[in-house]
């Protein structure tokens, strides 16, 4: 592959293009200034707006979240796999019916696969803007977002109402739902006892890991995260690793699948049949299948680097947390 062919396949961390009506709490205060950014697949947005940088099946999708101080995203859940990495800021994650069964604090590197079918929610806690990345299992995310009840009740008294089909309508632009289009039903009080209240060990113990402890167990082999065989247990229809400098490899390899590259810390050097390119911190590199290729630090200093590639499990509902 040349190197103009490759680089299409790369997301520079200053190319993000942000949407900031991705998501029915676009005017709702305290969610009103967050950016979403959907980096490869379709993503869950609700907007038009949405820019997909890369627009290829992987069988799973990357995408990011960037706030403000005390910015937050509001209590929503998923039908496969939810995973982030915090590549900047300090980030307060929380869940439950109401946000108030559990939480806990991450900080730059540190990872957390949610447990499917919880509400789940998180803000930036730090000083300034925030980045979060996102992998979301499947490649259609399990078909969108399911919101909070009360979620719903606040978008729509700050003009933002979600139709039926998925799509947002906002009344402060003189949209209102098209004929035929109801609006989303709210979920009723007997399909809410479905979303588990799981306990801070619960989530935390099955799907919280540190940055240094992750760099303390990738310091002679690449450490695997989230796998049947990993130190996060689950299959949810991918698997995440983790190196370093020390565990970083020249040798080539390939995989029968697309891969994705994304550093953490340092520059790193990815090399493959036919070029190599510089990726940054918050870069997003796709490796096609079959492409022999590598990556190793470019200069001195700390290096991690994130992997993320799909395996052959569904990416349907994972652990549950009972």
């Amino acid at each position: 592959m040349i190197p103009a062919e490759m680089e299409t396949r790369i997301v520079r961390y200053g190319d993000l293009k942000p949407c900031k009506t991705a998501f029915i709490d676009a005017h709702t205060p305290g969610s009103d200034q967050k950016e979403n950014f959907t980096i490869i697949g379709g993503g869950v947005s609700e907007s038009p707006d949405q820019h997909v940088h890369i627009n290829l099946p992987h069988g799973f999708n990357i995408g990011a979240a960037g706030q403000p101080p005390k910015c937050r995203n509001s209590l929503h859940s998923h039908r496969t796999a939810e995973v982030f990495f915090v590549l900047k800021g300090r980030w307060r994650f929380f869940w439950g019916r109401w946000g108030t069964a559990g939480e806990v604090i991450l900080e730059e590197g540190d990872i957390i696969n949610i447990p499917t079918g919880i509400f789940r929610g998180f803000e930036n806690i730090g000083t300034d803007y925030g980045m979060i990345m996102a992998i979301l299992g499947g490649d259609d995310a399990g078909g969108g977002v399911i919101w909070a009840p009360q979620v719903i009740g606040d978008a729509k008294d700050h003009g933002l109402i979600l139709g039926a089909n998925g799509k947002l309508y906002d009344s402060k632009k003189g949209e209102s739902l098209p004929e035929g289009i109801g609006p989303m039903p709210l979920l009723t009080e007997e399909e809410l006892k479905a979303y588990p209240e799981l306990s801070p060990m619960q989530v935390v113990g099955f799907g919280v890991r540190r940055y240094y402890d992750m760099v303390a167990m990738a310091q002679k082999t690449p450490c695997l995260v989230i796998g049947e065989k990993g130190i996060i247990r689950d299959k949810p229809g991918f698997e995440v690793g983790f190196l370093t400098r020390d565990s970083s490899s020249a040798d080539m390899h390939q995989h029968d699948r697309p891969s994705v590259l994304m550093p953490m810390k340092g520059h790193w050097k990815l090399k493959w049949d036919g070029g190599e390119a510089t990726l940054n911190p918050g870069d997003t590199a796709s490796v096609p299948a079959g492409l022999m290729h590598t990556a190793v630090p470019a200069m001195t200093g700390e290096a991690s680097l994130f992997h993320i590639v799909a395996t052959g499990d569904p990416a349907g509902a994972t652990w549950s947390g009972t």
